[in-house]
């Protein structure tokens, strides 16, 4: 059972008071205690001793602390640095019905601190650092505040300890050894104790590097990795891009079999194709005149032609290729569409057909091939009038199908495919 409590740890303003609050867990009215207030540390002194009904300060101390009863709290009126350390409350309770105390003993720890003022960054060295050589320290300090902690912060991300990046005790001086591109970007350092906290004014850290990523562009031709593909008599235009501070000097190189052959120098490199008899290799060397680094890298020029609009093609192509085929898909269907219709409405057999359904009466005076039988009158046939009381010379497939209202109209129909009688077809024609 835990007959009183008390917070462990509590924070004071300097020139404030302070009040340790104690919470009986039993009738204070009801039992008799005795006991007393000590401060342990840094320096173990008696503060007060108290009973149930008076308490007795230590008239040694200057700054007496009140001590209020009946719950034994401890008001101090006024902190200074000396009231920082370490409290102890020792309290002996005898409970009614029992004659042996029971012993209680809380500990507290007590900060007193001074606001903190505004951070205030140095750096050293101030000059500019380069990769991999330099390294930089940078120390954050308040004019006032006591118990002060400091954070730093680069690019509003929190610099944490690494194998390059080591802390002092109270991270007040962040030291970078050696530093490199990454280390770049605006710092700051946040100074905080218990009761506040301030942010200092941001520094910036220039480190010089590079080159990295070195890479060939151009905005003529056709580029596949390293090659360049570019059309006969085209003007072509090439740069040199690197990561790198300060930026680099760019020197252009063609080699050869005779040796080592150096163009010119700049970012930015101009040929013309009716130079080039063949394909033809090429170098760009960046160099970094501070961190006396170097790099380069090699591409190929080809002269080949390419076409008007190769290259739009060859990005848009694909999004082409589905118009045309949605296109001819539809005058494929459209084609087929007219094919049916057309012959639905003029077909041979189906005309026969109709014939041939007619009663007897109305088929008088038709003149027959001599094939009877339906299934050997497949074939393409000839509509061929002769002459009688009508002027027309032909006859159509929509003026056969209405023959039946045609009574003077002498035809006769021939089967081209199996056979040709030669006698009637004679005699009709003479």
């Amino acid at each position: 059972m835990e007959y009183i409590s008390l917070e462990p740890t509590q924070h004071g303003k300097y020139g404030d008071s302070m009040l340790l609050r104690v919470e009986p867990h039993f009738d204070v009215k009801n039992v008799k205690f005795q006991g007393a207030w000590y401060k342990t540390k840094p320096t173990y002194t008696l503060l007060v001793t108290f009973t149930e009904s008076n308490a007795i300060p230590n008239m040694r101390l200057r700054n007496k602390p009140v001590l209020q009863l009946p719950d034994v709290s401890l008001d101090m009126e006024h902190l200074d640095e000396d009231a920082e350390g370490e409290y102890k409350l020792e309290i002996n309770i005898i409970f009614p019905g029992s004659s042996t105390p029971v012993a209680v003993t809380k500990i507290v720890m007590i900060t007193v601190s001074v606001p903190v003022s505004k951070p205030v960054l140095s750096k050293s060295p101030g000059a500019d650092l380069i990769e991999e050589r330099d390294n930089v320290t940078l120390t954050c300090s308040v004019e006032t505040g006591t118990n002060v902690q400091y954070e730093w912060i680069k690019n509003n991300m929190t610099v944490v300890p690494s194998k390059r990046h080591t802390f002092s005790q109270d991270h007040g001086t962040l030291v970078i050894s050696p530093v490199s591109k990454d280390d770049r970007g605006r710092y700051t350092c946040e100074a905080k104790n218990h009761i506040s906290r301030e942010l200092s004014e941001g520094t910036a850290l220039s480190v010089y590097y590079g080159p990295y990523n070195l890479e060939v562009n151009s905005e003529q031709g056709l580029k596949t990795g390293r090659v360049f593909t570019v059309n006969p008599g085209e003007l072509v235009f090439f740069e040199c891009l690197a990561d790198s501070n300060p930026p680099n000097s760019c020197v252009w190189i063609s080699k050869t079999t005779n040796g080592t052959e150096i163009i010119m120098t700049g970012t930015r490199f101009e040929v013309t194709s009716f130079e080039l008899a063949q394909a033809k290799d090429f170098w760009c060397r960046a160099f970094n005149n501070v961190t006396k680094k170097q790099d380069e890298t090699k591409f190929s020029l080809v002269v080949a032609r390419l076409g008007k609009g190769r290259e739009k093609h060859s990005q848009e192509g694909g999004a082409l290729s589905p118009l045309t085929f949605i296109t001819i898909s539809s005058v494929v269907i459209i084609v087929c569409m007219m094919f049916v219709l057309i012959r639905k409405s003029c077909h041979p057999r189906r005309m026969m057909n109709t014939i041939y359904r007619r009663p007897v009466p109305e088929q008088r005076g038709l003149h027959r091939s001599g094939h009877e039988d339906a299934t050997e009158d497949f074939g393409i046939y000839e509509f061929v009038s002769v002459p009688g009381k009508m002027e027309s010379t032909q006859a159509s497939c929509r003026s056969l199908a209405r023959l039946d209202s045609v009574k003077d109209l002498h035809t006769t129909i021939y089967d081209v495919i199996r056979y040709v009688p030669e006698t009637p077809t004679l005699s009709l024609l003479k």
